[in-house]
């Protein structure tokens, strides 16, 4: 098993005389305070990749983070990754690395909402529960899970929905994939898809917006930001509506770049054909854009940034959104 460190909540301690906390800890540090450990029999390595709050996460890390998982998993060399971070883009980057990541070694991301030093710090048992999963022969070959609060999820689900509880981490969708009770993985549930891992292109660089719909907006601003990116993710009203006025730019930018739309709600799906106003989901597949399904406007984004940079062509793109549940054949 290996444990490798990010940085984060989980790895903060207080450096100013304030109080205020920065990520200190290295993975061994974090390993020493869960002594239950011993206690499992799991040989347990570590490794402090970065050591950096989850707000400073990259791109080019994670994916510098990935081709580590992959050649390990390629070895054999462990049954097993835990990864702590963060949890500000922990649902962030959990799904980058499910979309890029196809070994068969588990691989766990968790984090801490409270730093070790504080009462009531979650991080020990979180990362406790963690190893548990990873080291569990049922959650070979499911891919990226998270795990938080002793909950299972999955990547491709999982959203951070409080910005200060320990119960921070939840799937409005679909619920835990299982929990963890008595030091054991009990599985209720597996992925609904596990995606073929994406090809990755470190070397072609894109932008990819995300621009939220809200009330009153002219779509003045979205305008010019359309024409500085590669690709866009609109995160639309319900079930993907956006004003009138936006219809004009949102159709002209589609016939240049990959423009997808997503719900900016948290829970539920994008429609397709129910309704048929300006500016609504089936006008707006009409002209072009391409719908989410499942996806939120984050995780949307990730997965167009990721065939962006593959090189991918709109075909592809379609496709890829596709088992989200989004646009039908024929369309976008």
């Amino acid at each position: 098993m290996l444990v490798i460190g990010l940085g984060g909540t989980i790895a903060m301690t207080p450096t100013t005389t304030e109080g205020a906390a920065k990520p200190t800890l290295s993975a061994e540090d974090l390993l020493a305070a869960v002594p239950q450990l011993a206690a499992t029999g799991i040989v347990v390595k570590t490794q402090s990749f970065t050591v950096k709050p989850g707000a400073s996460l990259t791109f080019d890390e994670i994916e510098g983070l990935l081709g580590q998982l992959h050649a390990m998993d390629g070895q054999g060399a462990v049954d097993g990754f835990v990864v702590t971070q963060g949890t500000d883009t922990l649902e962030e980057t959990s799904f980058l690395l499910s979309l890029l990541y196809g070994g068969e070694t588990p691989v766990i991301v968790t984090g801490a909402m409270r730093a070790p030093y504080l009462a009531g710090a979650d991080g020990s048992a979180n990362l406790l529960a963690s190893v548990t999963v990873a080291a569990s022969p049922q959650a070979r070959g499911l891919g990226v899970l998270v795990v938080f609060n002793d909950q299972v999820f999955d990547a491709a689900r999982v959203r951070k929905i409080h910005s200060t509880s320990t119960n921070a981490f939840a799937s409005p969708d679909t619920g835990p994939l299982g929990t963890v009770v008595e030091g054991r993985l009990r599985l209720l549930a597996v992925p609904a898809h596990k995606p073929l891992p994406l090809p990755s292109a470190t070397a072609r660089r894109v932008r990819v917006g995300a621009y939220a719909a809200s009330l009153g907006d002219d779509g003045s601003l979205l305008a010019p930001l359309l024409e500085q990116v590669d690709g866009m993710v609109v995160a639309g009203f319900g079930v993907g509506h956006v004003p009138a006025a936006w219809v004009p730019v949102l159709q002209e930018a589609a016939q240049r770049i990959p423009v997808v739309l997503a719900s900016r709600t948290g829970g539920g799906t994008t429609l397709t054909q129910s309704y048929g106003f300006d500016g609504s989901e089936k006008d707006l597949l009409d002209r072009g854009l391409i719908g989410a399904g499942h996806l939120d406007p984050y995780k949307a984004r990730l997965l167009l940034t990721v065939l962006l940079r593959s090189g991918a062509d709109r075909s592809a793109v379609i496709a890829a959104f596709a088992p989200a549940g989004t646009t039908p054949e024929g369309r976008g």
